[in-house]
């Protein structure tokens, strides 16, 4: 069953994981086309913050693996998503490029990753948090398996909490559901309400990034929490 969302009093939307799946399927042939040049300059953003800590990589909705040429080499890279068809697309680019640092591709629920605690020094989701059924539940996951000292990179629409551009979005909301992408839920007081609840995280970073400013680099790190004796 779809899990409903209120965007105000009245109105309810139903967005679920079948959905989900369903659109980025249909995007597939054409993603890169679409999205490869709107939002590169998040995607360079986000991979340069990625180099800069280096270690083991899990990249979160890496769709047709658009993301993995521009890694650098000694990083290790995983990548998962929810749609076959998107991966499919990745897994020939890996071929493509021979990128020796990919270590593995698995079709997976961003609310549920297959993973141990504290797996990686990276976990990178770009324009993934807006598309899941239930966006805390998978930042709580995105923490889970980041090491300590580690950091959570993610590109998000960040939505607006009042005034007119926040009435467009609400009334964008019904025609781009069907699409897989929800405009109106997403204001910072939501980030920001995550992080107040998050134990051992931190905000590093948070900057706007094309296109038009409705989008932002966030970096959050993953502290040391230190065992009493």
């Amino acid at each position: 069953m779809a899990e409903i969302i209120k965007l105000d009093g009245t109105q309810q939307l139903d967005f679920d994981r079948a959905m989900v799946e369903q659109a980025y399927d249909r995007w597939a042939p054409i993603y890169d086309l679409v999205f490869g040049g709107v939002f590169s300059k998040g995607r360079r953003a986000a991979i340069a913050a990625t180099n800069r800590i280096g270690g083991r990589v899990l990249e979160v909705g890496v769709g047709t693996g658009i993301s993995l040429p521009q890694y650098a080499s000694h990083l290790r890279i995983f990548g998962t998503d929810i749609s076959e068809a998107m991966l499919e697309k990745a897994k020939k680019r890996v071929a493509e490029f021979g990128l020796k640092n990919v270590e593995g591709l698995a079709v997976m629920d961003a609310e549920k990753l297959e993973f141990p605690d504290n797996s990686f020094d990276v976990v990178m989701a770009q324009y993934v948090v807006t598309a899941v059924p239930n966006p805390e539940v998978a930042l709580d996951e995105f923490a889970r398996v980041l090491r300590p000292g580690g950091e959570l990179i993610i590109l998000t629409r960040v939505s607006a909490d009042a005034g007119m551009r926040r009435l467009i979005e609400q009334r964008l909301q019904p025609v781009v559901r069907p699409l897989g992408f929800r405009t109106a839920e997403f204001a910072w007081s939501r980030y920001a309400k995550w992080l107040a609840g998050a134990r051992a995280i931190e905000l590093v970073e948070r900057r706007p990034v094309p296109p038009l400013g409705h989008f932002s680099l966030v970096r959050f790190r993953k502290i040391e929490v230190a065992v009493a004796a």
